[in-house]
């Protein structure tokens, strides 16, 4: 038997991912995205599959595209809906248009052309028409009058971005100056489309709204979507539900409340019903997604507000209309969950690892959950079944890696509490033997890394080099309920350091660690957490620091996409209590660095601006610390391009093998 190797980044790249499966009507297959890196160009493919939950052969059913995505069956099961940018009949999109293939193969056909693109869609219920998302100019009308301003746009000779909104960057982009996301229906047969919002005020959100902001109900007469009512966007806007006549075309607001966030509806399989996620904004920013159900002429009411969990999107509604499916977090995993109604009670129907998306049909449940020692994986779940595996695109490739293990402990952490610590073994780890600690600071910060496969920051691959990899779920993670998660809320560093140091102090009580050998390393708010501690931490105790896209000066953040949660979470705005903003930044304590460290981070990204880390390493060469920078000018807030991310563990290594380890 060949010997297993080490897990490298060449290896994450080769993974095939997956995307989120969309069933048939009879719950015999699933249609999924592909995709597939390539590191000598660069860049990545994506084609659709269809799974067999019944034990079938994986079969392809695209080639010819390039970005095939969000595949999704039609209500009859006669054709596959997806986006994609295709070249067809001599005619290359511009922009994501909406394709048709039939689900035994054939060619995929284009239906219709929408100037401004087709993002996200779902199919109506009768399967002739579908709703998608498209970015237009609001005060325009028609279809032609959209693709003309669309085309004098891309025209234009100047390059300036002019205008008066409050919410005009997210994530890595502007919002396409002058537009907003509307809601489109469009006539399969014809490919004429109609403008849901047309002369409204009306639009969806503008951070990258997705197929989970609206749903169409089961007789194909309403629409019910998310919309801020604000008159002024921002990126911690409350959002209320409206529906839409599709006949009429009349918008109806349903629930509306200032004090609470509306957000992913869904309908019953009745239509007179409606399960959304609900958080009571109004009275703190850290409130978790309560489930809450909107009734025809009763109005809407919270379900789960007993339960200490936080509701994600996508709500599933059962069959018989009793229950909702839904995913939550729960101490460092995501399990599936089905949610009573009559008993309002909560269980889990599959754990994680990591349930990152599913779909349930006439009985037949697939699920795509990774976990610490795997990617993504689907399975399908039958009646009195086991699950059973449905693809196994990954399975050669790991089968030749040694991935080494990983354990779930847990330490006496800030104000008494447990916290949690996962641990990664180097493959042959050897308790006699001395190994370097890496500590690895998860963002957020109210988020938590545990039973999961991370491709971007992968503990397996860290722990591959030889390092005993620390990963702290310190207070205010998500997963350990709502006083656990706002507990570090205008105080931040404080509690989180303590936790950090906590795991640190217990794990150097073990013999297998190497003292003069222990790191910390972070992204986003773990990146502020490394440049916290540089100020914080005596020198010496960490022999070097790595800090991707994190935050050192919180004046300064204020030219990032989310500066109105900032008074939320510091507890004050700058010009308000200077004093106390700056007990929370990291650059008001500079004069105490001393370790040296690595600065990540990339043009653009927008959630931590890039003059954050220039200024924490120019900081740093200023106070004569070592220091290395690495910049990236064409990556956001994560290094997703595969020669960038080869860059990226490399620099990483290198900087800590530079300082022994």
């Amino acid at each position: 038997m060949a010997r297993k190797k080490n897990i490298t980044v060449d290896d994450l790249w080769r993974l095939e991912r997956l995307g989120s499966p969309s069933l048939a009507p009879d719950g015999a297959h699933a249609v999924v995205a592909v995709t597939r890196y390539s590191m000598a160009d660069n860049k990545s493919a994506s084609s659709l599959w269809l799974l067999s939950t019944l034990g079938g052969e994986p079969r392809q059913l695209t080639q010819c595209g390039d970005k095939d995505g969000q595949p999704r069956w039609s209500p009859h099961g006669d054709r596959i809906g997806f986006t994609a940018r295709r070249e067809q009949q001599g005619h290359k999109d511009e922009e994501a248009q909406f394709y048709v293939i039939p689900p035994d193969g054939g060619e995929a056909r284009r239906v219709g052309e929408v100037s401004t693109g087709v993002e996200a869609f779902k199919w109506c219920p009768d399967g002739q028409r579908i709703v998608f998302v498209s970015w237009v100019w609001p005060g325009l009308k028609g279809s032609k009058a959209q693709a003309k301003a669309l085309k004098d746009f891309k025209e234009r000779k100047e390059t300036g971005y002019a205008t008066s909104e409050a919410f005009y960057r997210y994530w890595d982009h502007f919002v396409p100056m002058g537009r907003v996301a509307h809601l489109h229906l469009m006539d399969i047969a014809t490919g004429k489309v109609r403008d849901l919002f047309e002369g409204t005020a009306y639009e969806l959100s503008r951070g990258e709204p997705d197929a989970n902001t609206f749903d169409i109900s089961p007789d194909g007469r309403r629409l019910v979507f998310a919309y801020d009512p604000a008159p002024e966007k921002r990126t911690d806007g409350r959002h209320a539900l409206a529906e839409v006549d599709l006949r009429s075309g009349r918008i109806t607001p349903i629930a509306l409340d200032p004090e609470w966030d509306f957000s992913a509806p869904r309908y019953s399989p009745d239509g007179d019903r409606i399960a959304f996620i609900a958080s009571h904004q109004g009275r703190k920013h850290t409130m978790p997604g309560h489930l809450a159900l909107w009734e025809r002429g009763a109005g809407h009411e919270v379900l789960s507000a007993a339960w200490d969990h936080d509701v994600h999107a996508p709500l599933l509604w059962e069959e018989d209309g009793q229950a909702v499916l839904l995913a939550t977090e729960q101490k460092g995993r995501r399990h599936l969950w089905r949610f009573d109604l009559p008993d309002q009670r909560a269980e889990i129907v599959v754990e994680g690892g990591w349930v990152t998306s599913f779909d349930k049909v006439a009985g037949t449940l697939v699920t795509l959950a990774d976990a610490a020692d795997h990617p993504s994986r689907m399975h399908a779940h039958l009646p009195g079944q086991p699950a059973r595996r449905i693809e196994r695109f990954n399975d050669a490739l790991l089968a030749t890696l040694d991935l080494g293990r990983h354990e779930e402990t847990w330490v006496d952490g800030a104000l008494g509490d447990k916290v949690q610590v996962w641990l990664f073994y180097p493959p042959g780890f050897d308790p006699k033997k001395k190994y370097p600690l890496m500590q690895v600071i998860h963002g957020g910060p109210h988020t938590s890394v545990g039973d999961n496969w991370h491709y971007r920051w992968n503990n397996k691959a860290f722990a591959a080099q030889g390092y005993v990899v620390a990963v702290v779920n310190y207070h205010g993670s998500s997963g350990f309920g709502h006083v656990f998660l706002d507990s570090i809320t205008h105080r931040w560093g404080e509690l989180e350091l303590q936790d950090i140091e906590a795991a640190t102090d217990a794990l150097l009580k073990k013999r297998f660690i190497d003292k003069t050998r222990v790191y910390a390393t972070g992204g986003s708010y773990g990146g502020y957490m490394v440049a916290w501690m540089n100020a914080h931490v005596k020198a010496g105790r960490y022999a070097a620091y790595v800090c991707h896209a994190g935050c050192f000066d919180w004046v300064a953040m204020f030219a990032d996409d989310a500066w109105s949660w900032h008074a939320k979470e510091l507890g004050a705005w700058y010009w308000d209590d200077m004093a106390r903003v700056h007990a929370q930044s990291p650059h008001a304590h500079a004069g105490q660095m001393r370790t040296p460290t690595l600065v990540i981070h990339g043009a653009l990204d927008y959630r931590v601006p890039d003059a954050q880390g220039l200024a924490y390493y120019n900081t740093l060469k200023a106070l004569k610390v070592d220091a290395r920078l690495l910049w990236f000018p064409d990556e956001n807030h994560w290094i997703l391009k595969p020669r960038n991310s080869q860059v990226w563990y490399r620099e990483f290594f290198d900087w800590l093998k530079q300082h022994g380890g």
